[in-house]
């Protein structure tokens, strides 16, 4: 059943860093998988979190800097799940769906940034 997508950004990757955690639980614990893991959940968090704080920008410069921390950090989520999809096969599905959120969170986080740098070009 696909969820569907929901469309405020805010909400979006506080949800995409809630199901990153629901998976480390849901995983075995072995050393890889609580290292991996911890890797995911920071940078899971700091996607959204880093997003947030670009709303409430200091400057254009800081608004800039932000979203790119937010896009940078959904990237290496990516590389997180990559390694816990090829490590937990039973989980692969799930792990699969949160890689796809990550690279349109990616997308997303990239259109905004061409859109903001295009707009101080026109001025």
């Amino acid at each position: 059943m696909e969820k569907q997508k929901v469309y405020n950004l805010e909400e979006r990757t506080y949800l995409f860093a809630k199901e990153c955690r629901l998976l480390v639980r849901s995983i075995p614990k072995t050393l890889s998988n609580i290292e991996d893991g911890k890797q995911l959940i920071r940078a899971s968090g700091s996607v959204g979190a880093n997003y947030i704080e670009a709303n409430e920008k200091l400057g254009d410069k800081d608004f800039l800097m932000r979203l790119k921390i937010s896009r940078k950090e959904a990237k290496e989520a990516q590389y997180w799940l990559r390694l816990l999809g090829d490590l937990n096969g039973a989980s692969k599905a799930e792990i699969d769906e949160l890689t796809q959120e990550a690279l349109e969170l990616r997308n997303i986080l990239s259109s905004i940034l061409k859109k903001q740098n295009s707009s101080k070009t026109k001025q």
